[in-house]
């Protein structure tokens, strides 16, 4: 722990204490909070987590104990939507993350295991190479063998959720740099691969780039995109998030487009969020505001310029949900639905306690197994409430945390992005090609 005279912070960047007093106690955070809704502790709510922001501004030196109720918050900004006051509660978690992992020092096992969760997954290349041994593993028969020896059960919880999530490794369609459109050009759309995405679910970012070419958008793909920073920003790494997001700035900057298109709901809401995490940046802080007023989601951007496409029929029933970042980071709900319900025949059922977080959050299922198992079950068992055949969501994090708590349970259920719906509805090949079928 810290123990330091001027408090729990330092001067850089602590939490705002004009945010912190917008809170007003209501109460309207709690049911919407994961962590109080498993535990019903008022310090791992919002408004607890509020007053512990405020203790510490206030001289309350950073310990152990303040360190665990921020370390147990997802930031899955549900709070944000619940809020009657419009507190700016990601704000304030994300400067307080800042702090702790500036201030707080960790135990010799978590620093471990952040340092290979960072060492690993903000780097596509690195992520691309595990692709190797991870097909290995899983196509030889080594995971059925590990799995029924019960080695697996003998190593630590977190260790088990790594191998529990990782998703199955298929072929990776090549992209160019550049996919002229289809018909007349409406826009030219720079696209941002991602990590996990680019690594473990390539079809998905071609999906991305055949559906805007469907519907007269030239893609535009810089060649070595490194990480957007969100898993680094959404953990309190801030200079590696600036680093990350600097990089990412550089490789769009001689990109000539209209928008700047995402797939993935994480980082999308971090790419609208660089005007403030390079806010004290004279070089990059302008260059910032102009990419993120250019960023869409890639339902977002859709719904925007309207379809051209024509959809043919999808006879099938879809559960569509709500990626934490999508839906509470950015306030995208109605624009999935709307591009779904436009496939004839799909059917759209919803998810019972849609704005509850599945437990992925990042890195956080990693950090935190078991709240994260507990989470994810309780996700899963709200989306086999609904009889739908196909399970539809615009997070990489999300399938792969449902996916696992539904082989937990030894069942499976077919899983897809909202493009690769539209993108098989767009190509006239039916409902099997997403049932596997």
């Amino acid at each position: 722990m810290t123990s330091d005279p001027l408090g729990a912070f330092d001067a850089f960047n602590p939490p705002q204490r004009n945010l912190i007093d917008d809170c007003v106690h209501c109460g309207f955070c709690l049911p919407a909070c994961p962590t109080y809704e498993l535990w019903g502790e008022e310090m791992d709510s919002p408004r607890g987590r509020i007053y512990l922001m405020k203790e510490g501004l206030e001289g309350e030196p950073m310990t152990d104990n303040m360190v665990g109720h921020f370390d147990a918050c997802l930031g899955c900004m549900a709070c944000v939507s619940a809020c009657p006051s419009g507190v700016q509660y990601g704000t304030l978690i994300t400067e307080t993350r800042a702090q702790v992992e500036r201030r707080h020092e960790r135990r010799r096992w978590d620093r471990a295991l952040r340092a290979a969760i960072f060492a690993m997954f903000p780097y596509p290349r690195r992520m691309r190479a595990a692709r190797v041994p991870l097909a290995l593993y899983q196509r030889t028969g080594l995971k059925r063998l590990v799995h029924r020896s019960g080695l697996l059960n003998k190593l630590p919880a977190h260790l088990q959720m790594m191998e529990s999530l990782a998703p199955p490794v298929r072929r990776a369609p090549a992209l160019g740099h550049r996919v002229p459109a289809r018909g007349r050009r409406r826009a030219v759309v720079g696209m941002v691969t991602g990590c996990v995405q680019d690594a473990f679910f390539p079809d998905v970012n071609a999906a991305t780039a055949r559906i805007l070419a469907a519907e007269g958008c030239d893609v535009v793909i810089p060649p070595s995109q490194g990480c957007c920073g969100a898993l680094s920003e959404h953990s309190g790494r801030e200079q590696e998030a600036e680093r990350f997001a600097r990089g990412l700035l550089d490789r769009f900057a001689e990109a000539e487009v209209d928008y700047v298109v995402i797939n993935s709901a994480g980082c999308g809401s971090t790419l609208k969020e660089y005007p403030r995490l390079l806010r004290d940046d004279p070089e990059y802080a302008r260059r910032a505001e102009h990419f993120a007023s250019r960023v869409r989601d890639i339902s977002e951007l859709l719904t925007e310029l309207g379809p051209v496409a024509e959809r043919h029929p999808i006879p099938v029933s879809v559960a569509y949900h709500d990626a934490c970042h999508l839906a509470h980071g950015q306030g995208i709900r109605s624009q999935p639905r709307e591009l779904l319900r436009a496939i004839p025949g799909l059917e759209l059922r919803e998810i019972n306690r849609p704005e509850l977080c599945c437990g992925s959050a990042g890195v956080y299922n990693l950090l935190n197994p078991q709240t994260a198992g507990e989470l994810g079950d309780r996700k899963a068992a709200n989306v086999r409430d609904t009889g739908a055949q196909l399970l539809v969501t615009a997070n990489p994090g999300c399938s792969m945390q449902i996916r696992s708590s539904f082989e937990r349970s030894g069942e499976q259920l077919a899983m897809a992005h909202t493009v690769q719906v539209l993108d098989a509805s767009i190509r006239g090949l039916g409902a099997g090609s997403l049932l596997g079928s």
